[in-house]
């Protein structure tokens, strides 16, 4: 591993256990946030007088700040140390809740959420590295299974608790309950997590510039998309929003083909898995992010569904993710991933399309919790097989960065289901109540559907198992237990930072 100690803490020993425990906890606030804002989106909309507009940008403004800056935080971390940049975004993150809480009109939510995405951004590669970097190569599947499978837990039961806070107290308790567990994330890492950095690294620049282009280019096309159904799709500032989001992101892959220190090293992607699994996600996850954008406002504003009970109807993901995430990590580890993220993402788009189906009074065992099985069991076989594929493809040396890209590549493509998929299906960009919302639901689930099942098949054709990659190489990889195609021909220069200029 360039630049980081040899890890060697197993995955059953206390210290495996205490740094398992501050990645999960960490992460779980931003998996928290994601599901619970989505529960309470109707009641924030009638407190503080807000149309499906405004909720949009709610939930998009925290993705687009998180989407943007996770390629910069995942960089700061491999620089820095992980642990640190860990820290520093557990604590940005509390603060940014503390805002959320306090907001007293959407204006300034949604510029709260937008800051809360910044801390994300800090916090959730740094998760992942710290595990990719910390724990023995045998136990890093396991690992990331339990990470995915108590981490969606945390994501699943945020449903839950978060309707019961929207129900019985306010939904301003969904943001504040972030800083006693904020506080318990500091005390832990700060006592239990080794610090790894890439110490070859510390002393390049940082590619400000590329971040900069990132996050423009991302908020004038999520702009322009969202924009797009309420103004017109021809209307001058729409277009010249997505012009001016495509110049920008298209500006920024000039930009980091021709820098000696990118913020992306496109040589990453001359690994077919690794592109392969990116694609995968970008299809798969902005299926969810759509999904799980409209169904809870569906469950509550036209099933009759009171916010506990919305949130109480996808607790049986809970016990599913528990059962099966990480033997679905073990899984892969031992037979390929390209099994169970085929098999995955087909399931849980039949789950999507079950909960499409919901309607009027829709009654919970026969209407609602067979979908909710279904997409859990789908999204469990695909969640820790896909971020493990994504972290062996990238290679040691590049863990913050490799987990980093792959998270903005889903939160991306959440950012633009969520701006467009309503639009699709037809939902007005006015307030929730009517027919409207209703009448578009079950067209934007089916949407999401078939966009899932899609990202099933693309596993199929371009993910490969171990075997094959080691077959077509004259050596296989041994950077990763699972030995996808190395990042590097041997005609290329070793993929180090301090290389030679990447090449196009």
């Amino acid at each position: 591993m360039a630049g980081d100690p040899q890890p060697d803490i197993g995955l059953r020993t206390p210290a495996g256990r205490w740094v398992l425990f501050a990645t999960v906890l960490g992460t779980s606030m931003a998996f928290l946030d994601a599901t619970v804002v989505n529960i309470a989106l109707p009641t924030i909309g009638e407190d503080l007088d807000a149309g499906l507009t405004e909720l949009q940008w709610t939930v998009n403004a925290y993705t687009l700040a998180l989407a943007a800056l996770l390629l910069l935080g995942g960089s700061l971390g491999d620089r820095f140390g992980r642990r640190r940049i860990f820290c520093v975004g557990a604590a940005w993150f509390a603060a940014a809740s503390l805002l959320c809480g306090l907001a007293p009109t959407s204006g300034f939510l949604i510029a709260a959420r937008a800051l809360q995405g910044v801390g994300a951004a800090m916090l959730t590669p740094g998760s992942l590295a710290i595990i990719e970097s910390s724990f023995r190569r045998e136990d890093r599947g396991a690992a990331v299974g339990a990470w995915s499978g108590l981490g969606g837990i945390a994501g699943a039961a945020g449903p839950f608790v978060g309707g019961y806070f929207v129900q019985a107290v306010s939904w301003r308790l969904i943001f504040l309950i972030n800083l006693p567990i904020a506080a318990a994330v500091l005390w832990v890492a700060n006592r239990h997590v080794p610090e790894t950095r890439n110490e070859a690294m510390r002393s390049t620049p940082l590619d400000l510039r590329g971040a900069a282009l990132t996050a423009l280019g991302l908020a004038a096309a999520t702009f322009g998309l969202t924009a797009g159904a309420d103004r017109g799709w021809d209307s001058a500032l729409v277009l010249g929003a997505l012009l001016v989001g495509a110049g920008c992101l298209a500006l920024f892959i000039v930009l980091e083909r021709r820098l000696r220190w990118p913020l992306v090293p496109l040589d990453l992607f001359e690994s077919r898995q690794f592109t392969a699994a990116n694609a995968v996600t970008f299809v798969v996850y902005g299926a969810l992010g759509a999904a799980l954008f409209l169904l809870p406002i569906q469950l509550q504003t036209t099933a009759g569904y009171s916010p506990l009970q919305a949130g109480a109807a996808l607790v049986p993901m809970t016990f599913v993710m528990l059962l099966l995430s990480a033997r679905a990590g073990r899984l892969a580890q031992r037979i390929g991933p390209r099994v169970p993220m085929t098999v995955g993402p087909v399931v849980a788009g039949c789950g999507l399309a079950l909960l499409g189906t919901i309607g009027a009074s829709a009654p919970y065992v026969s209407a609602v919790l067979p979908g909710v099985l279904l997409f859990a069991l789908g999204l469990s076989l695909t969640v820790a097989p896909l971020t493990s594929t994504v972290l062996q493809a990238g290679g040691d040396e590049h863990a913050g960065v490799s987990s980093a890209i792959n998270n903005a590549v889903a939160r991306t493509a959440g950012l633009i289901a969520v701006a467009v998929i309503p639009a699709a299906a037809g939902i007005s960009t006015g307030t929730l109540e009517g027919s409207s919302f209703a009448a578009g639901f079950s067209q934007g689930m089916w949407i999401a559907a078939g966009l899932c099942m899609a990202g099933g098949v693309l596993s199929a054709v371009t993910i490969r198992d171990p075997w094959r990659a080691a077959g077509d190489q004259d050596e296989p990889c041994r950077s990763c237990p699972l030995d996808a195609p190395p990042l590097r021909s041997h005609a290329h220069p070793p993929l180090e930072p301090a290389a030679d200029p990447l090449l196009p």
